[in-house]
């Protein structure tokens, strides 16, 4: 089986990390958010990914290479993103074997499901979940337990279950074939070419497709998202981290969960909860609480909380030493902070 992961998004809305970043190396909870897709992968036993990479492709290829180096990857280039369609068209020259089935998994979609089971189901399956408005995403309509319909966005939506990301489809050929046909006439939709608009021609030419839920669907499309999945997966896999952490850095607090890469320093500061310190970064003399602290980056006497500080980022502050007596008042801002208060 092969894997297709489109890894080109541009992540504007996470700028200014995504201007010199993939957003899907952005770190979450431990690792760059593909590597927890990536996890899911290996564990599964899929050896063979394509990557469908855009700007900054070469950071991708390298962290894969580095990080997963028993996977058997290929790399094709999205030059122009005109959708996830057109994203998976591109993958088709890396399929060598149309009779296996084929595991899409969009890049930046961290996902709590039982994906072997997906995967020895005996027809194509996706991933939905249910959702409060689902006029915001792509939605599946049912017949019986089959899915008979996808609609992008709908003003009136037939469902709430909304289309996660993951998709399961044991009739590679079919995809392609449909897939070519939209993207020989051309067929856009909000102006890219959709796949949902290929799975919709399999199930008309009588692929059976079903779904399967998705338990936790994690978005990482914007800061404060980003950072409430860090807090969720944190909580899931480093709950009782803080016994070791605290052995490791004597003279600081840890509040659990939080990660803390071997090579990161902590020295003389309180950490967590719910806190990434990325490899090789450096906090000394601070309090950070529900952030993240990317690759290489160093924090100095700063009280940070809700914050994300990408890769080689500096951030030192000043520290005080003080000795006040009753009835004191100190302001330790600028004076233009201190005349807005």
């Amino acid at each position: 089986m092969r894997a297709i992961i489109p890894v080109a998004g541009q992540g504007t809305r996470l700028r200014p990390h995504t201007h010199t970043v993939p957003k899907v190396l952005l770190h979450v909870a431990g690792k760059p958010m593909l590597g927890h897709i990536l996890d899911e992968l290996v564990a599964a036993r899929i050896e063979h990914v394509t990557f469908v990479v855009g700007t900054m492709g070469e950071m991708v290829q390298k962290y894969v290479s580095e990080a997963y180096s028993g996977l058997k990857a290929d790399y094709v280039h999205q030059e122009e993103l005109l959708g996830l369609g057109h994203a998976i068209w591109l993958a088709r020259p890396t399929v060598t074997d149309l009779t296996e089935p084929i595991l899409i998994i969009l890049g930046d979609t961290l996902f709590s499901a039982d994906l072997p089971a997906v995967l020895n189901s005996p027809v194509s399956m996706i991933g939905v979940k249910e959702v409060d408005d689902p006029q915001r995403f792509g939605i599946v309509e049912m017949a019986g337990d089959r899915i008979s319909n996808m609609v992008e966005k709908p003003k009136v939506p037939p469902t709430n279950l909304a289309i996660v990301g993951i998709y399961y489809l044991r009739n590679a050929a079919l995809l392609f074939e449909c897939l070519g046909e939209i993207v020989a006439a051309n067929e856009r939709t909000e102006g890219e070419i959709q796949l949902t608009n290929a799975l919709c021609r399999m199930v008309q030419r009588g692929e059976i497709i079903k779904p399967f839920m998705v338990d936790g669907w994690y978005d990482c499309g914007k800061p404060e998202t980003l950072l409430a999945t860090n807090r969720t997966l944190l909580e899931a896999k480093y709950k009782n981290s803080v016994q070791a952490d605290a052995a490791r850095f004597p003279g600081s607090i840890i509040n659990a969960p939080v990660y803390i890469a071997p090579s990161a320093s902590v020295e003389n500061s309180i950490v967590g909860p719910y806190v990434t310190v990325a490899e090789h970064s450096a906090i000394r003399n601070s309090i950070v609480s529900n952030s993240i602290i990317s690759s290489w980056a160093s924090v100095q006497n700063m009280i940070l909380t809700e914050s994300i500080v990408s890769d080689r980022a500096k951030i030192v502050g000043e520290a005080y030493r003080l000795n006040v007596g009753d009835s004191s008042e100190i302001s330790l801002g600028t004076l233009a902070s201190r005349n807005r208060t």
